[in-house]
């Protein structure tokens, strides 16, 4: 049901990308074309992981692309899930569940100590799918981001 994604899943986890844009308002940011996602997932040096979630009959439904981040405190790697989306037809099929357990084995094997990712707070579904399985916010913390301009303002001497 879930499998390391390989360069020829490009075209679809593309596809998906979008929908997860468009169901999260947001479709003109979602600017990745395909052959920066094969760049990134698999170049000479990967950025990125990709795991696709798929029908038994061989249907890709979902996907997971994750990276590893680095944690001081602790000392080790830990996973951070840039993006988990389930088509809307495969959802409660136990597709997002088992892309998260992927990702939480890796974790374990590799003795990573932490699994994260962000989630918008108007996502309730999603929100209370995440803490049923053990998951919790972590609202002592904001995320800040720089893009566009102030990113070029800041980075440019």
């Amino acid at each position: 049901m879930i499998r390391s994604a390989v360069a020829g899943d490009v075209p679809v986890i593309h596809a998906m990308i979008r929908e997860l844009a468009e169901y999260e308002r947001v479709p003109h940011e979602a600017r990745a074309t395909e052959e920066q996602l094969r760049e990134a997932l698999f170049g000479e040096r990967p950025a990125a992981f990709a795991h696709i979630a798929q029908t038994p009959d061989g249907e890709p439904v979902g996907f997971a692309i994750w990276f590893l981040n680095f944690s001081t405190w602790r000392g080790v790697h830990g996973v951070y899930l840039e993006d988990l989306y389930v088509r809307p037809g495969a959802r409660g099929g136990g597709y997002g569940k088992a892309l998260l357990a992927g990702l939480a084995r890796i974790c374990v094997e590799r003795g990573y100590e932490r699994l994260e990712w962000s989630v918008l707070k108007w996502n309730e579904p999603t929100i209370a799918f995440y803490e049923a399985l053990g998951a919790r916010p972590q609202d002592e913390w904001t995320v800040y981001r720089l893009t566009d301009e102030a990113l070029r303002s800041l980075g440019t001497p």
